[in-house]
């Protein structure tokens, strides 16, 4: 059996139809309403994803998220009435994979769901770790892992799929719109801003000065592009 989808969600009448939707997707849901309630349900059992509302009555939903992502590889879902640009932006850089904005379709989120289940699942495109500056970078699909100089680095799923991405092509400069498509799993007006947030994150990750990167280089009006230079087998 596979874990349940943890809703967290104060607004009870919007808590019942998420769930049905997704019962109805044929999920298994639990649901809480407050972070205390939510902290209780994790210590009972990880969830497959969490659905989480940003605005809890007993905490911020913004440190939830990230107390979720330090316990692994939960894939999250915001849904919120905050719907201004730079928002979302800072709810990507907290590690969330998606952002929904109330009103929400339950439809809709079912699909968000599905999406973001589907890049967890889907991100190994080939069996051997792509490894570069002579071992100095090494991205392992099989294991979904990344280490630099050795040393395994956290990172969200999100984030070595868009490295991943990248560093499968380097050299070649990715549109935003072509890293929303692969590393988000779908085109929504808007998000090409949310890859600027994730690109971030990977920089203070990966490279000595991210404000100098060796990687992760951008190509000014146009996007990104990867530029370790790849080992050979």
């Amino acid at each position: 059996m596979l874990p349940p989808v943890l809703i967290v969600e104060d607004d009870q009448k919007l808590a019942r139809i998420v769930r049905a939707y997704l019962e109805g997707a044929d999920f298994r849901v639990t649901h809480a309403s407050s972070v205390a309630e939510t902290l209780c349900k994790l210590d009972e059992e990880a969830p497959l994803a969490v659905i989480l509302d940003l605005g809890l009555p007993d905490g911020a939903g913004e440190e939830l998220c990230q107390d979720i992502k330090a316990l692994g590889d939960i894939p999250v879902i915001m849904l919120t009435a905050k719907s201004a640009e730079e928002e979302r932006i800072a709810g990507f850089a907290l590690g969330a994979d998606d952002y929904v904005v109330k009103p929400a379709s339950p439809r809709e989120l079912v699909y968000r769901l599905k999406a973001v289940l589907k890049r967890y699942d889907g991100t190994a495109t080939s069996s051997q770790p792509l490894s570069f500056n002579n071992g100095a970078l090494i991205l392992d699909s099989r294991r979904h892992e990344i280490s630099k100089s050795g040393q395994a680095l956290t990172i969200t799923p999100t984030e070595f799929k868009l490295l991943f991405t990248l560093a499968s092509a380097p050299h070649r400069t990715f549109t935003r719109d072509e890293l929303v498509s692969k590393a988000l799993g779908y085109h929504f007006e808007g998000y090409e801003r949310s890859i600027d947030a994730h690109i971030k994150n990977l920089r203070q990750k990966i490279e000595d000065e991210p404000r100098r990167p060796e990687y992760l280089k951008t190509v000014y009006g146009v996007g990104y592009l990867f530029c370790g230079e790849r080992d050979a087998l």
